[in-house]
């Protein structure tokens, strides 16, 4: 048994699920058997994990399938068994990859700034890059974390959100991409051709001619700390340096709020560590099941 006021919780968040399934998730999980009705729904599978992961905070798997199994079967009494919990969980991963919209889409605070957005990324890791791969590897290769100094099998999730004036910004698109790929790419093949609009983003996304053209086309400008341009004279570089100095700290002091972002996502979820992910549903279910529950309590 759970707590009364955690029972409403739970009961909210498979109302709300069960809405949005009748209006596009089905047909993410449709299927063509004649077990297309199963004794326990897709609906409950999905309640089950964002409860357990938002409420409860079991963040793997089977915590989350030991703590149905203890205190839910009241409300799920066709549970099952853990094997078959984890592949019916892996096979929604498309379900939680979908949720993301609607939720970012109904938790928008009213004190966003559409016209300026933060950029930045951080890495899921599902195992050191002193290994080969093997997990996922449709959608996982090696990269490297600068800012934690190390090399890592796994993938990036990237972030534009909106900025908020003294507070964590929101997310307006989430985007998981190969580890590998440079943030500055993701950017040009996602995000560089939204209008009007100011990014802010750190030193990688230095680059002069591509925003150039950017600006031209689309009215948008990307804003970064300045960077030390190469075979530049020392007597140039001290004559900028007060300048340079000064419009960085600027700049830095309006992204940082976004690295604040992901750590609240790495608390509320432990996101970062997907070492017990055995293939590439399981990693996307990972990813943005996870993700889902970070926002489900917006909605309530």
């Amino acid at each position: 048994m759970i707590p009364q006021a955690k029972a409403v919780k739970l009961i909210e968040i498979y109302f709300y699920i069960c809405k949005r399934f009748e209006e596009d998730l089905q047909y993410c999980c449709e299927r063509f058997s004649n077990n297309k009705n199963p004794q326990l729904s897709d609906q409950e599978i999905v309640t089950i994990y964002l409860y357990a992961v938002y409420l409860e905070e079991w963040f793997k798997v089977k915590q989350i399938y030991s703590f149905a199994d203890t205190h839910l079967r009241s409300w799920f009494p066709k549970l099952g068994s853990y094997q078959a919990f984890n592949n019916r969980l892996n096979r929604l991963s498309e379900v939680f990859t979908r949720l993301i919209n609607p939720l970012l889409a109904d938790g928008m605070p009213d004190d966003c700034f559409a016209d300026q957005s933060l950029l930045d990324s951080m890495p899921i890791i599902t195992c050191s890059g002193k290994r080969s791969a093997k997990v996922a590897r449709e959608i996982a290769d090696k990269g490297v974390c600068s800012s934690k100094g190390m090399y890592y099998l796994g993938v990036k999730f990237h972030a534009l959100a909106f900025r908020r004036e003294a507070r964590i910004p929101f997310p307006e698109q989430l985007l998981v991409t190969l580890a590998s790929v440079n943030d500055l790419t993701a950017f040009k093949e996602a995000w560089s051709e939204i209008p009007n609009r100011c990014f802010f983003g750190d030193k990688i996304f230095q680059n002069s001619d591509f925003f150039q053209l950017m600006e031209r086309k689309f009215n948008s400008i990307m804003l970064t700390p300045i960077k030390a341009v190469k075979g530049q004279s020392e007597q140039e570089r001290q004559r900028l340096k007060a300048t340079n100095d000064l419009f960085s700290r600027a700049v830095s002091r309006v992204r940082q709020p976004i690295e604040s972002f992901f750590c609240w996502i790495i608390e509320k979820t432990d996101i970062q560590r997907a070492s017990k992910v055995r293939s590439t549903k399981g990693l996307l279910t990972h990813v943005f099941g996870k993700i889902a529950a970070a926002f489900i309590h917006l909605i309530f």
